[in-house]
């Protein structure tokens, strides 16, 4: 018996995380002494700020978290989690309407775990992040692709939407800020493509996590908050990762209607318990502390941006818009494939990031991890030195 015949069909069939793999094997070459400068990560290079880290102290001085607590969410967090999405996403929402889970990532699984039934479709825009159809599967889902490309933004239409929906269509999968994209949908496309939702019946997971990494005075506008009769059939996604520098904390959450979350409460309840009570306590003062270094970060990810861009921009056959949210920049590679590269003459993104990695030594995590193929994923969540000489690297092989 061979090893995957060992494993459940479901869980043999789980891909790996291509962004994950992209970045283990640049830090294996990096462990090696080779100088790989990786854009894979979705990983702010900041620390986590001091005034959360030192929420964390106090809370380790405190034995009642030591202690199981509720399932959920201690009550101060799910509180102030409230009092966020209130403010950030224009949804007035009760606490027990909170279920704290461990990091976004849970959250994403738990909601589609809560609303799918086998053969229940999904609109998936893509470029998606890659665990997203990874979650609709597991939770015997059909993710359905909506793909739109640079020329569109990177953003699909209620046109697009229409011709993917089907009768067995239960869900659409709304993200912005987006990765791997990094694009923001406008006020005007969240409240067609809400209504349109609206209006076909439709429930909604929108992911929130990069809702307050947005530049150029562009805001995310929620999706409940545009269209508010939504809000009895929305998921709303979040979590501090990556505002507040703390992905290794693992703290995320998930909202939703009272039915949706007492049923997603009983699973958590009988998968994880709850989250690591440290983590809650900092992630309190995260939410409800000074935000001057959160603001602090933000502004040095839109430089970076905007050094980023316009540098990727000079590499022959690179073609990259402007992102207006996230930390990420998702460059259309199709002009650059079919030309010989050292002995190699790459046809797909993904050939071409492995000819990067082996002659640059630079990591980027190619289109296919995400959709389509002729695209490549840059991260700028890494320092300024870094960040110009790896897309210096790219420009000098690809020049050649």
């Amino acid at each position: 018996m061979t090893n995957i015949s060992r494993l459940s069909k479901k869980i043999a069939a789980i891909a790996e995380s291509a962004t994950l793999k992209v970045d283990a094997k640049a830090k294996a070459l990096q462990a090696e002494g080779r100088p790989v400068i990786s854009y894979a990560a979705g990983e702010p290079d900041f620390p986590t700020p001091e005034h959360i880290v030192d929420a964390a102290r106090r809370a380790l001085d405190d034995p009642k978290n030591f202690r199981y607590t509720a399932a959920a969410g201690l009550p101060e967090l799910k509180r102030a989690i409230a009092d966020k999405t209130a403010r950030d996403s224009g949804w007035a929402i009760d606490p027990s309407q909170v279920i704290v889970t461990n990091g976004g990532k849970q959250g994403v699984y738990q909601a589609f775990q809560a609303l799918l039934d086998p053969g229940d479709e999904v609109l998936l825009p893509a470029p998606y992040w890659t665990t997203y159809p990874e979650a609709i599967q597991l939770a015997d889902g059909v993710p359905v692709e909506v793909f739109a490309g640079a020329d569109q933004g990177y953003k699909v239409t209620v046109e697009q939407l229409e011709a993917a929906r089907t009768d067995r269509t239960k869900v659409l999968l709304f993200v912005s800020p987006s990765n791997p994209t990094g694009a923001v949908y406008s006020p005007e496309e969240t409240r067609a493509i809400g209504e349109w939702a609206d209006a076909n019946g439709l429930w909604v997971i929108a992911d929130e996590i990069y809702q307050n990494l947005t530049y150029d005075g562009v805001r995310a506008v929620s999706i409940v908050e545009a269209v508010p009769a939504l809000q009895d059939r929305t998921i709303l996604v979040n979590g501090v990762a990556k505002s507040y520098a703390m992905t290794g904390w693992r703290l995320g959450w998930m909202i939703g209607p009272a039915d949706i979350v007492k049923g997603a409460s009983n699973l958590q309840s009988h998968l994880t318990s709850n989250i690591n009570n440290i983590a809650q306590r900092a992630a309190i003062e995260a939410l409800t502390g000074p935000q001057q270094p959160i603001e602090d970060m933000r502004l040095a990810f839109d430089r970076r941006r905007k050094l980023i861009v316009e540098e990727l921009n000079r590499v022959p056959g690179f073609r990259c818009p402007t992102p207006e949210g996230a930390f990420y920049a998702y460059v259309d590679v199709t002009a650059a494939l079919g030309r010989e590269i050292r002995g190699v003459t790459p046809t797909t993104s993904l050939e071409l990031a492995d000819v990067i990695l082996s002659e640059a030594e630079v990591a980027a995590v190619p289109g296919e991890a995400f959709g389509p193929s002729g695209y490549l994923r840059f991260s700028y969540a890494l320092g300024d030195e870094p960040l110009v000489e790896g897309v210096r690297r790219i420009q000098a092989l690809l020049s050649e």
